[in-house]
């Protein structure tokens, strides 16, 4: 018992839906971790970032987890329930695609004899996967803002959206990181340093508010978020624009995919993920600037 007559040791951390859905997080992470060490594997640059993703999202979760049941969270300087909900959010966007990234690079539609119980394995590891997406996406759902409450910037909807926004634009640079041609033009290296931009603006937004020093500031943070989600509307509007001509238009390059491209190395398809992806990025910009109008922002690192 501390000097106010409280337990140290936080018991809706295990008996509250909050605790029991983190609970399940570290027991299916675990699960996966060892049917993948044990038996099903992984191998080359995708089953690296697979296992690097259940890694890290049960690390963390654990860390979460034992800080909040120990109440040594009070002693970090950041705001906790700005870090837990975006961390949430960014673990269910990471085993969403771990989940499909894994199965479709490692599962066969069938088996030699041999080679069945590895793939018994695998889809172990797969349903698992895919069963852990709902325990971090209830997280965020529990811990998101209600109508009247006052909550962290990062339990908002527009919080949120910056969270899936940094994801995208990691996507993005995966895509032109593997040979999408986009030094070949003026333009398309100015989409480039759009994506650049936004997506580090997007980040210092969410350290800002995770760490509680906005209130440190000598300008409206709200005011500032808002308008650099205006200008990232327009900015990805054009990239949006700019990319598909570029890539597709028949004067620039081909408009349909090349017969003897590789799957896994073509230039075309690198092409096609930024173009689709820019755009999923503009609507998500886009709505977080309605959304953005309706909240009020709370500087406050104790939030």
């Amino acid at each position: 018992m501390d000097s106010h007559g409280g337990h140290y040791l936080n018991k809706e951390a295990v008996l509250s839906p909050l605790g029991a859905t983190r609970m399940c997080q570290l027991l299916l992470g675990c699960t996966i971790m060892a049917l993948v060490s044990h038996s099903a594997g992984y191998s080359a640059t995708y089953g690296t970032f697979c296992m690097f993703v259940w890694c890290f999202c049960f690390s963390v979760t654990l860390v979460v987890f034992t800080l909040d049941i120990t109440r040594l969270h009070t002693c970090m300087p950041i705001s906790w329930d700005n870090f837990t909900v975006a961390f949430a959010m960014l673990a269910t966007l990471m085993y969403i695609t771990a989940s499909v990234v894994y199965p479709v690079y490692f599962l066969q539609t069938d088996c030699p004899d041999e080679d069945c119980e590895v793939q018994i394995y695998r889809i172990a590891v797969t349903v698992c996967s895919c069963v852990c997406c709902f325990p971090y996406g209830a997280e965020v759902f529990l811990t998101r803002a209600k109508p009247g409450a006052v909550v962290g910037y990062m339990a908002t909807v527009s919080g949120l959206l910056k969270v899936v926004q940094g994801f995208v634009a990691c996507i993005i640079f995966g895509a032109l990181a593997n040979d999408s041609e986009y030094n070949l033009y003026i333009a398309t290296q100015y989409c480039v340093v759009v994506f650049s931009l936004c997506f580090s603006v997007t980040v210092i937004v969410v350290i800002m508010t995770v760490s509680g020093r906005t209130s440190a500031l000598r300008f409206p943070f709200d005011r500032f978020v808002v308008i650099y989600t205006f200008f990232a509307v327009v900015l990805y509007l054009s990239t949006a624009l700019i990319w598909s001509i570029f890539s597709f238009d028949k004067k620039y390059s081909s408009t349909t995919r090349p017969d003897k491209c590789p799957r896994g190395d073509c230039p075309w398809d690198s092409k096609l993920v930024v173009a689709v992806f820019s755009n999923v990025n503009l609507i998500l910009y886009f709505v977080d600037l309605i959304y953005s109008q309706r909240i009020r922002f709370v500087s406050n690192s104790a939030v």
